[in-house]
């Protein structure tokens, strides 16, 4: 059954159109997310359809008798109530009949009732059970300690919270609620890596109809049945998650650009056929000459693909190589007055690591990061870089960036050597053109900002990068624009992010810092699959905690060995395909210097040393597959 349809809705600013020609309908139980660059009219879709902004022209279709629930983007709760008497307001129904039936059974068991009062008693008590009122503020319970307000917090008044914190609970409420149709414009913000899993599963199993606005790519994946793209004001709807999405987009533009080439072709063949004609200038050449120009007339022309919106264009300057040893850190701790974030802190990295710091809100992330940077002192601990290090550092908080300056002035001040045109060049490699480079940073928004500190960082030759929540306000294409420049990176990487899909592209190592400090080798998907076997043994563990402890270690042992296993497996995997891809590699190098650089000395000294380069890597991962392959050996029966 359709639920919601939108019929040639058009949105215009004076002569800005924002919205053109969106045409879809979903159906009931469908969870449709909506995508496309900063600016592209999502969140102003999402009002639209709410009813909060007033369309130019078009219309929007709400299957009769079902409401609306809309989430802004960082809405937040206005109130000097109580979390719990906040929650409970949104059960107008359940406390209504609540009351009448306490007034009811004050009567009753006092004995001023009749009949009647009876009848309505037993009335409203299967009511009351039918719209869970026995279960409503447990639930109210439940959500808010799942969203980080433990039942110790739950008597706090609203107006003493941070907006983060109002924010979050703006979305609690609204998931209280479960209206027929449940919208949420970027309801990620503000949530921990658990918290968000656990919103994934929830909206998965949401019973109703959900439209959300999300940058969050891993997000989508999870939740998503189909993706709304807007691009250059107009809306193609795609069947699937985000991936899909994605494979699908970019089999349809090279379809249609396939078949208006062909067109083309056609077309200039036809000319030609006429231009020849015309050439010969006889009674019959003009017949002919006729017939195919109506031929080209009456052909239905196919467009070109449209021009995608703009995007940053990111490749990251290199430093030398460092030494192997990076960064060194012995016995890091660090507290807020009595509030311990972290403590006894040691790992060391090694070059061309990705390690990415992950964990919930408030565990130390940013702070072990700054510290790793040199703009925060640990308590305690030390830190030695290696030999040739040369750091670059992305400031999530953008404190780095001088409000004073134009933006113009921030990337001159940064980098004197280099010339006004070369500055404007990167600057326009990140959207920034004519008179953007002008305007003050102080009236920049996040995502400008963010653009502008990887314009810098891009610009300075480094070889370990540390970055602080990278992906913060950037647009998905901004975002994979990021990850494929720091995969082409040759140097080192520390990053902090909430990024789920950032992880799994980037990670080859996991620091985790819930509950204490965990160092892992292996990607994201990995540490999710030894993180959820951890779980499962350890309440194996309770489960069985009577049963004879050497039973007990056997399980956890083989536990552990099927993981390690499965590791050992995914690790041969990758480095054959990365050998296969280096092979290519070295094969088209060859190709170059035996034709296009045979003479060109320049180029063929760069060619020699990036195969050296490769031949190192491919002996370097053939000795991983070895031991990988020994593991498995001497492990796997």
């Amino acid at each position: 059954m359709t639920i919601l349809s939108v019929s040639d809705v058009r949105l215009e600013y004076g002569t800005d159109i924002i919205l053109q020609k969106i045409n879809f309908s979903i159906n009931e139980g469908d969870r449709l997310g909506i995508v496309g660059v900063n600016g592209a009219g999502k969140s102003t879709l999402l009002r639209i359809i709410a009813g909060a902004t007033e369309p130019s022209g078009g219309q929007v279709f709400i299957a009769k008798g079902k409401s609306i629930g809309m989430l802004e983007q960082n809405a937040m709760l206005e109130s000097d109530k109580t979390l719990t008497e906040e929650m409970e307001s949104a059960f107008g129904e359940c406390r209504r009949i609540e009351k009448r039936l306490a007034v009811l059974q004050s009567e009753i068991e006092t004995g001023a009732h009749n009949e009647r009062a009876i009848t309505e008693f037993a009335a409203l008590t299967e009511k009351f059970r039918e719209i869970g009122g026995y279960e409503y503020k447990s639930r109210i319970r439940s959500m808010l300690t799942r969203f980080g307000f433990p039942e110790s917090e739950q008597s706090k008044t609203i107006d003493t919270l941070s907006g983060g914190e109002r924010t979050r609970l703006a979305l609690v409420r609204l998931l209280l609620i479960e209206p027929d149709i449940l919208i949420l414009d970027e309801p990620t913000n503000h949530l921990d890596t658990d918290t968000l899993f656990w919103l994934e599963e929830h909206l998965r199993a949401y019973p109703k109809t959900l439209l959300l606005v999300s940058h969050d790519r891993y997000f989508l994946d999870r939740t998503a049945t189909k993706i709304l793209d807007i691009e250059n004001t107009k809306a193609e709807l795609y069947t699937g998650n985000y991936t899909a999405f994605v494979t699908q987009k970019t089999e349809a533009i090279k379809r249609q650009q396939k078949m208006y080439d062909l067109q083309q072709k056609e077309i200039a063949r036809i000319e030609g056929i006429i231009q020849t004609q015309i050439h010969f200038g006889q009674e019959h050449n003009y017949i002919t000459i006729a017939s195919k120009k109506k031929q080209i007339e009456h052909m239905e022309k196919i467009d070109a693909p449209e021009r995608a919106p703009g995007s940053i264009r990111l490749a990251f300057a290199e430093a030398a190589e460092s030494g192997n040893d990076v960064l060194e850190a012995d016995g890091l701790a660090k507290s807020f007055g009595e509030r311990r974030l972290f403590s006894d802190v040691s790992f060391m990295i090694k070059k061309k690591d990705h390690v990415v710091i992950m964990g919930p809100n408030g565990c130390g992330k940013s702070t072990l990061i700054k510290i790793l940077g040199g703009f925060t002192e640990a308590d305690s601990g030390v830190i030695e870089y290696g030999t040739g290090v040369i750091a670059g550092y992305y400031d999530q908080e953008q404190r780095t960036l001088d409000e004073n300056k134009t933006v113009l002035e921030e990337l001159c001040d940064a980098h004197e050597k280099l010339t006004i045109t070369q500055i404007r060049t990167a600057l326009a490699g990140f959207l920034f053109f004519a008179e953007d480079i002008e305007k003050k940073i102080s009236v920049l928004s996040g995502g400008e900002k963010a653009r502008l500190m990887l314009c810098k960082m891009i610009l300075s030759k480094v070889n370990l990068l540390i970055l602080d929540e990278p992906t913060n306000h950037l647009d998905i294409a901004s975002r994979e624009a990021l990850e494929n420049a720091l995969l082409a990176f040759g140097g080192t990487i520390i990053a902090v992010s909430h990024d789920r899909y950032f992880m799994k592209k980037l990670a080859t190592r996991i620091f985790d810092l819930s509950g204490g400090f965990y160092d892992y080798h292996g990607t994201f998907d990995e540490y999710l699959e030894f993180r959820e076997t951890r779980r499962t043994s350890a309440q194996a563990a309770v489960k069985t905690e009577k049963k004879e402890s050497d039973g007990k270690l056997r399980y956890a042992e083989n536990k552990k060995l099927l993981s390690e296993i499965r590791k050992a497996e995914k690790r041969i995997e990758r480095a054959e395909t990365e050998i296969e891809e280096l092979e290519e590699e070295k094969a088209a190098l060859d190709e170059e210097m035996n034709t296009s650089a045979a003479t060109d000395y320049v180029r063929l000294s760069e060619i020699s040393q990036r195969m050296t380069e490769i031949d190192d890597r491919i002996d370097a991962l053939f000795a991983d597959m070895e031991d990988a392959e020994a593991f498995l050996l001497e492990n796997k029966s």
